[in-house]
């Protein structure tokens, strides 16, 4: 049986992702290592806009900040407590101001699904 994981803030590596300008960071914590079936992780997005066509089901928790999803000519403005559903195969940017968010995903291994691993 797979045991319970306590994640502790002080614990969580972020990396860089994205390019500039502004900076994004993301914690991965769930993932195919850990799970057969869905991810998880928290990511930070301030000044920046992030391209990106989703390979998997998201779902987008706002913590921090003003989060914004932007999908085609609609740009969705988020605050904390909002969240958010993107569909697999959907075109997004990913943008914020000092925005921390929590995401979960599935599949977890949409990497090998899609030929990326």
């Amino acid at each position: 049986m797979p045991k319970v994981v306590h994640y502790r803030k002080s614990d969580m590596e972020f990396a860089a992702f994205g390019g500039p300008p502004g900076k994004a960071t993301i914690a991965r914590l769930v993932g195919p290592e850990m799970s057969k079936t869905m991810g998880a992780g928290i990511a930070t997005f301030d000044a920046c806009s992030i391209e990106w066509t989703v390979l998997y089901d998201e779902v987008i928790v706002v913590l921090e900040g003003t989060f914004r999803l932007v999908v085609g000519k609609d740009t969705y403005t988020c605050a904390p407590g909002d969240v958010i559903w993107i569909p697999e195969n959907t075109p997004i940017k990913y943008e914020g101001d000092k925005a921390k968010v929590f995401y979960t995903l599935y599949p977890v291994d949409w990497r090998q699904k899609h030929g990326l691993a």
